[in-house]
């Protein structure tokens, strides 16, 4: 269960007005600083949001005025009434924004869900959310003090990565098993029960609001002219977790980093675990926009900032979440459920100093592979995220091909669920290695489809071991592949064993 995350404003708060003395705002203390909503038309509201050119913050950047046009159009034309689904699941473990909204502002976000449901007259709101925490229970209070539980619903959901994504977002609220649909379908022409669906995020329903209240010219007053208005930002602070920044779009993301208490250090990953890195230089020279963020190679995306800083292994921060991302996959295709975990597996290698440039060969050529060719976009995003980790960083692997490493630990200051943030995660060595009987084995390959986190097949399909320790964490793995071995030939040694040794049990 988590908490209300820690907020920092740079100017004048909007999304976070009226926090200053207050963890929350419930209803009475809301309307203190933000009116009710007006009733708009469907014309006058696509209007304001086309006017400022409000765009999604889940990530796609999707102009808000032509989503809610199209969802218009789509249920006039089957004579039915739509539905509103915010987004509030929020998968990504280094993101918090959509948490922060839901936990401290929840009326401003129900505000702009009830301004597009009533242009609509869509039939129901819908919240999708997977905190059970402080955020969800926040979230249902407000609908408790608003008097809007008639028609509005919230939704929890299982925590995962792509949970969010709209088609699986779209399936678990019809209680389908929340992952991607496999095929395109447009949430504004069947979404939730199959109707019409404005789909967007948590943190574009309180732009919604708060764009209602100022109208575009207040709301035009913090910003840039080609993006105006605020911006929530997720930065990974080390030592207090992720705090929610709320910038005015413009401020330079070096200012941020500093008022968190951190610099751009060995480099910084901007739009989260499907995002990019940017190099120290590219990040001082970045602003907070879709814009500048596009020049420097990287997208905004849903605002998750994670700077990296010194002491750590930047390849085993990435390789950690590269193995989380393969095992986030919803197993419904071949380059998903083979392919990144493949990849992950080649980068852990190349990370650990074992792999070579074999490794580094295999995560590029399989990341070509596995792109555009996903029942989703888990595939392109995981493999942009990674090549651009071996772009960014390229003299450490450089030092990894060398040296077989860096020299420094991994940290783990990537969030990875499960994992303590910025606690050492340098592997625990079991102080076992395995070891092959060269006269026994027969290349039957079971060894690399049991624990192929530590055997890598050759093309005749014989094992390729590395001499490094076992982790303890496959240690178990290891046992049951030496014994499920047809031949005998693998086994464990406290001590690499010369080729032709005989097997040595534990």
């Amino acid at each position: 269960m988590s908490s209300a995350p820690e907020i920092l404003t740079l100017g004048a708060p909007r999304l976070f007005q009226g926090l200053t003395r207050l963890q929350r705002l419930d209803l009475s203390a809301h309307r203190t600083h933000h009116r009710t909503p007006p009733r708009l038309s469907l014309r006058e509201l696509a209007a304001l949001a086309e006017e400022v050119d409000l765009r999604g913050r889940g990530g796609a950047a999707f102009p808000f005025a032509r989503k809610l046009t199209a969802v218009a159009q789509a249920a006039e034309r089957r004579g039915v009434r739509p539905v509103v689904l915010v987004n509030a699941t929020e998968g990504e473990p280094a993101s918090a924004k959509d948490k922060a909204l839901l936990a401290r502002t929840p009326h401003l976000v129900l505000d702009g869900a009830v301004l597009a449901a009533r242009a609509l007259g869509a039939r129901e709101i819908v919240v999708g959310v997977t905190d059970g925490g402080v955020p969800e229970r926040s979230l249902r209070s407000a609908v408790q003090e608003s008097g809007t539980a008639g028609s509005m619903r919230v939704v929890h959901l299982p925590e995962r990565f792509i949970t969010g994504e709209g088609g699986a977002l779209v399936r678990g609220v019809n209680g389908e098993t929340p992952i991607p649909p496999g095929r395109k379908v447009r949430a504004a022409e069947s979404g939730v029960d199959g109707l019409p669906t404005l789909l967007s995020n948590a943190e574009t329903f309180a732009q919604l609001a708060v764009l209602a209240e100022l109208g575009p010219e207040g709301y035009r007053t913090a910003g840039t002219q080609a993006e105006p208005g605020t911006v929530l930002l997720t930065v990974t602070v080390p030592g207090r977790g992720r705090v929610v920044v709320e910038t005015p779009a413009g401020v330079p993301l070096a200012e941020v980093l500093r008022r968190c208490g951190v610099t751009a250090g060995q480099g910084v990953m901007v739009g989260g675990y499907h995002g990019a890195w940017l190099t120290p230089a590219k990040a001082a020279a970045a602003v907070v926009s879709r814009e500048s963020m596009s020049e420097a190679g990287a997208a905004l995306g849903a605002g998750i900032i994670v700077p990296l800083e010194g002491g750590t292994c930047p390849l085993g921060e990435v390789a950690r979440v590269a193995a989380y991302l393969g095992a986030e996959s919803a197993g419904q295709c071949g380059p998903c459920r083979l392919g990144l975990p493949a990849i992950a597996r080649s980068f852990s290698a190349l990370a650990a100093g074992n792999g070579g440039t074999e490794a580094m060969v295999a995560v590029e050529q399989a990341s070509a592979v596995v792109r555009g060719r996903g029942a989703c976009h888990h595939p392109d995003g995981a493999t942009r995220f990674l090549l651009s980790a071996l772009d960014t960083f390229s003299d450490d692997v450089a030092a990894h091909l060398a040296q077989g490493g860096c020299g420094r630990p991994v940290r783990g200051l990537l969030p990875v669920p499960g994992e303590v943030p910025g606690e050492e995660v340098s592997e625990a060595k079991s102080g076992l290695r395995l070891t092959v009987d060269w006269s026994r084995c027969a290349g039957h390959g079971l060894c690399g489809h049991i624990v192929p986190e530590l055997v890598q097949l050759d093309v005749f399909g014989y094992p390729m071991l590395s001499d490094a320790p076992v982790p303890a964490r496959h240690l178990r793995d290891a046992v049951h592949a030496a014994d499920m071995c047809p031949a005998l030939a693998l086994g464990l040694s406290r001590a690499p064993a010369p080729s032709g040794r005989g097997r040595t049990t534990v």
